[in-house]
This record gives structure tokens, C-alpha cells and sequence, in this order.
């Protein structure tokens, strides 16, 4: 197991634990580190360390009032082949919240957890340059 200190964790406040451990757990390759359900768990893929605070937890208590859950700020997860990802979640019932974004750097596309949190699925461009 990777020590805490070795993680980047970025916490995302959800209406239901439960339903957030099994949406990144099936959908999208994270592992379950630790589970408080239904205040809190943390889900870990590589090196990022999703904290998952219910409405119970401390982490939700601390967050105004007046904060909005989805605004433009997103876990960002780079995956291999995006067209495979698209067809593997859109068969999964997923929704996706933008289309497919092609630019400078690669391409990309937005969904969202059960709690509307951003995800952001991307592939980076192909660079002839690059080993």
C-alpha cells in the first residue's frame, strides 16, 4: 500500500457514499482504501487518493453552505483509448455532461459521479516526437 503522504487527495463532498464507492470502484478502475460509510471512504487509483465525504462527515460539515458541488474544477484521469471508454460507460447507463473535445494536447470529455462531481476522461495526442 502507497503511504498517505505518497498520495495527491482531492476530496469530493457526495449525497451517498455507498453510491460514489460504487460508481468510481466499477466504472472507473479506482480501488476502495477505506470505508466510514455512510460518512466518508476514500477510493484510491494510482497515485490519486479520492476522498468521498457524506453528509455526515467532517469534510462535508466544513464546506459552506453556499458552495456548488459542480462548478468547472475536475478530477482529470488519463486513459489509453478514449473511443473505448466512451462505448464501455455509454453502455453502462453513464451521462456524459459535454461532448468530445479535440485540441492541442489530446482529446477529452466530461462525465459526472451520482453527486454531479466533474470527471474529466482524457486521451493526450499522439507526439511523433515524443520516446
Amino acid at each position: 500500500m502507497t503511504a498517505a503522504s505518497q498520495y495527491a487527495s482531492v476530496r469530493y463532498v457526495v449525497d451517498d457514499v455507498q453510491a460514489a464507492i460504487d460508481f468510481y470502484t466499477t466504472h472507473l478502475g479506482f480501488t476502495l482504501n477505506t470505508s466510514a460509510a455512510p460518512a466518508f471512504a476514500d477510493v484510491v487509483r494510482g497515485p490519486l487518493r479520492l476522498l468521498l465525504s457524506g453528509p455526515a462527515s467532517s469534510g462535508a460539515r466544513a464546506t459552506p453552505a453556499d458552495a456548488t458541488a459542480a462548478g468547472r474544477n475536475r478530477i482529470h484521469l488519463t486513459v489509453d483509448d478514449l473511443d473505448t471508454e466512451i462505448d464501455r460507460l455509454r453502455a453502462a447507463g453513464l451521462p456524459f455532461r459535454s461532448d468530445l473535445v479535440t485540441g492541442p494536447g489530446g482529446r477529452q470529455i466530461l462525465l459526472t459521479d451520482p453527486a454531479g462531481n466533474l470527471i474529466e476522461l482524457f486521451q493526450p495526442a499522439h507526439r511523433p516526437d515524443a520516446p
